[in-house]
């Protein structure tokens, strides 16, 4: 039995209270419809900047009447202290853990806007931050981020060997993590950093310029629109599932080894797929219902600026202190996302 299927068997049994912020987000709704399946207690935070209703209504729509009733939304803005100490429960019994999801993603976006990424990633994180030190949650687990890697050229990525960032967002996630380093040394505040590899997965928004690939290529397949490749198409990423990113989160809320608190962990496979491999995939599995995508190809175009070359995750340190281990690789994922990609995007 995994530690994960342990924790699955215990938690209906012990509820809590959880905060979500970035409820409505595709990380968010996702991390929402577990908990409730496992009859938690929820607040989720969300100011609607990126999230959608519509993500909301699809998990109320997915869980019985007596688990949503245990979701409470609060409609408010991680740049604002006391939207955050309402989320957390400040002055009144606080949530048990903290799954802090809420950020101005993207690099082209940052690079584009970097003073709003810096206002909604940092001033937003601290508030949270604070808030949740002062309601006395348990554990604090937030949304890092593999950019954070930046320019170092090194394979597998190890959480503490790091480069220069490349781009605002990645400089944002980076802050966090010193955050929470210094709120853990000033404060004894138990937080966990999560470095995110290419999540994919349901809920996830195809539309806008800052899509990610997999949602934006399934979405322009189906349609039969061009499918852009940035460079050679040889750029290769960790893609990990958002069954494998939930993982996580719940684990890191809840591990119990004395060194698990504290410290950043890569979420990915541990695996490398190019972007001309990940087309394929795609194309694969969509041809049986999409029959005009037998002869499909993608249309190349140059390199996108702040972009690394190749990533790849080690997890080892994940699967001891907390007891990761994926249950999807990308092929996984892909085939288990893809009907709700379908029945979304047609």
């Amino acid at each position: 039995m995994t530690a994960y299927s342990e924790l699955l068997a215990q938690l209906p049994t012990q509820p809590k209270t959880w905060l979500i912020t970035g409820v409505a987000g595709f990380i968010g709704c996702n991390l929402l419809e577990k908990l409730l399946r496992l009859d938690q207690n929820v607040v989720g935070l969300d100011n609607f900047a990126t999230g959608h209703r519509h993500n909301l209504k699809q998990i109320q729509a997915a869980v019985s009447p007596a688990q949503w009733a245990r979701f409470k939304l609060i409609e408010g803005d991680i740049r604002k202290l006391d939207d955050c100490r309402a989320a957390c429960g400040f002055g009144d019994k606080g949530v048990d853990y903290v799954l802090h999801q809420a950020a101005l993603g993207s690099v082209p976006r940052s690079l584009e806007d970097p003073i709003n990424t810096n206002t909604a990633n940092i001033d937003g994180f601290l508030n949270m931050l604070v808030a949740a030190r002062d309601a006395k949650v348990i554990r604090f687990v937030y949304a890092a981020s593999s950019s954070t890697y930046g320019d170092h050229p090194g394979l597998p990525k190890v959480e503490d060997v790091i480069g220069k960032p490349l781009s605002p967002y990645a400089v944002t996630k980076l802050v966090n993590e010193q955050y929470a380093d210094v709120f853990a040394r000033a404060y004894g505040f138990k937080t966990i950093g999560l470095r995110y590899f290419n999540i994919f997965g349901a809920h996830q928004d195809p539309e806008g310029a800052y899509a990610a690939v997999v949602p934006k290529w399934t979405s322009a397949m189906i349609h039969n629109e061009p499918v852009f490749i940035n460079g050679d198409g040889e750029t290769s990423r960790d893609f990990c599932y958002i069954a494998n990113t939930v993982q996580a989160n719940l684990l890191a809320a809840t591990a119990q080894h004395p060194d698990a608190a504290n410290q950043v962990y890569n979420v990915a496979v541990g695996d490398r797929t190019t972007l001309n491999d990940l087309f394929e995939a795609i194309r694969v599995v969509l041809e049986p219902r999409f029959p005009h995508l037998k002869d499909f190809k993608p249309s190349y175009r140059d390199f996108r600026a702040g972009d690394v070359r190749h990533s790849l995750a080690d997890i080892s340190k994940a699967r001891t202190l907390l007891g990761y281990e994926p249950s999807h690789r990308i092929l996984e994922g892909l085939v288990e996302a893809m009907d709700w990609y379908v029945s979304d995007l047609t």
